[in-house]
């Protein structure tokens, strides 16, 4: 593809993501091309479709993501994650399309919510092998739950703040009360000692403790 293309391409893409993100995935190819700046000829000759728009957004959108928590796993160094902290808000575009796509419950969003939670399996993986994160007796379950979490909590915090239209406001206000404490977790832990997980361990595998 010619360098124009790809321009053209990442254009209208940016322009989807902005647009699905603010107004839903009903918002028109006409609406998504006037934001681009280009004719809804050109998207569609590009894209196919409005679906095909659409995975090409879900594609970089989830890649954009395992790119940046990769970065995140393999450095040890705080300085990385405080970077990473300062450009919060420039992923208030992403969040919002992120949102819709879990408020909009369908086979596209949960194709992209798949492919995120495949994707953090990755990650941590990258992390443990770094020997910043600690390894997993089931490392898929482990990456399933902090996605869904994550997930979950994000959607119920935009949902409790005061301006969740604000996605700038929302990243911004989330860093700051729910960053410390989930690495407080995460580092220190929460429960004094192992009964209760070694109990439900041991049941899982018939009353023997794999341990």
């Amino acid at each position: 593809m010619r360098s124009a293309d790809l321009t053209a391409t990442a254009k209208i893409r940016d322009a989807a993501i902005d647009q699905f993100g603010r107004h839903g995935f009903s918002v028109s190819i006409r609406a998504i091309a006037e934001a681009a700046g280009v004719s809804a000829a050109l998207v569609i000759h590009h894209f196919g479709s409005k679906d095909g728009l659409r995975k090409a957004c879900d594609e970089f959108v989830a890649e954009e993501i395992r790119s940046g928590k990769s970065e995140a796993m393999r450095s040890a160094d705080p300085g990385t994650w405080f970077a990473a902290m300062a450009e919060i808000e420039s992923y208030a575009p992403m969040m919002a399309y992120l949102v819709r796509s879990m408020q909009s419950g369908s086979e596209l969003a949960n194709t992209l919510w798949r492919r995120m939670i495949d994707n953090a399996e990755g990650y941590l993986d990258e992390g443990m092998r770094a020997g910043t994160l600690k390894p997993s007796r089931d490392p898929k379950a482990r990456a399933r739950f902090l996605a869904i979490n994550n997930g979950g909590g994000f959607l119920l915090y935009l949902q409790m703040h005061e301006n969740p239209t604000d996605l700038r406001a929302v990243l911004r206000d989330y860093a700051r009360d729910m960053v410390l404490p989930a690495l407080e977790l995460y580092t220190e832990g929460l429960m004094t000692d192992r009964t209760m997980y070694d109990a439900f361990l041991a049941s899982e595998h018939g009353g023997t403790d794999a341990t």
